[in-house]
């Protein structure tokens, strides 16, 4: 705690400087990678965010120092958090059927703004270590969350099929494999001859099941065409 100097913990225009560049510095950090990843909330986002809440946290200390409030000068800073909830919501789909997107972008959301609050209040090497952790958490452990964590993964195909052919044979064919199937969806089309599929399917053994279930469909009788898209 001793390596910063106590001024700049105090509400003056060097440490108001600093606070802002700290929060747009630590911010750009966690933002320029959820944008490379085009999520849903990317830099300019978590710029805001975390330079706002900063924002409040200043005005909460100066109102305490200079204009002598003494009630609760977390109070404030407590909106944030709460209020950023909204904000978050807005990040998060459904995509499909029990297909939720965006959790992590509304996580780094309301994370991004509690640090906003640490460097806004001056506490700056909690900021520092969160932007070192959230910054790993989103970067390193994207991988080993989807190859050794999440046991079930979804992928989607299109078939095209005779409209002689039975559904129950396809499905029957997909099931064989292991694979569960989270939704069906008819497309409909101008041709009499064939019947259009939407599958969206869920596999637990990863790129091995799911390539042993569209090649078993492409060598099915009646099956005209199957692609993943």
């Amino acid at each position: 705690m001793g390596l910063i100097p106590e001024y700049l913990r105090e509400i003056n225009i060097q440490s108001v400087m600093l606070r802002f560049v700290l929060a747009a510095l630590f911010s750009g950090i966690i933002g320029v990678n959820r944008g490379k990843r085009r999520r849903a909330a990317g830099l300019r986002t978590h710029l805001l965010v975390c330079v706002g809440a900063a924002a409040v946290m200043m005005v909460n200390q100066y109102t305490c120092e200079y204009i002598g409030y003494d009630g609760d000068i977390g109070r404030l800073g407590a909106q944030v958090i709460s209020g950023i909830g909204f904000l978050g919501a807005g990040t998060i789909l459904v995509t499909g059927k029990r297909h939720v997107s965006g959790l992590t972008s509304a996580a780094g959301l309301w994370a991004s703004a509690c640090m906003g609050l640490a460097v806004g209040i001056g506490f700056y090497e909690a900021a520092l270590i969160m932007c070192a952790a959230i910054f790993i958490i989103l970067c390193t452990l994207e991988k080993f969350d989807e190859n050794y964590i999440k046991t079930s993964r979804e992928f989607t195909i299109y078939a095209e099929l005779d409209r002689d052919v039975p559904l129950s044979r396809i499905i029957k064919e997909i099931r064989k494999d292991g694979c569960r199937i989270g939704s069906l969806d008819r497309v409909e089309m101008n041709i009499a001859s064939l019947n259009s599929f939407v599958f969206v399917l869920e596999t637990a053994n990863g790129d091995s099941e799911k390539d042993a279930v569209i090649d078993g469909l492409r060598n099915t009788e009646g099956v005209l065409f199957v692609e993943e898209f």
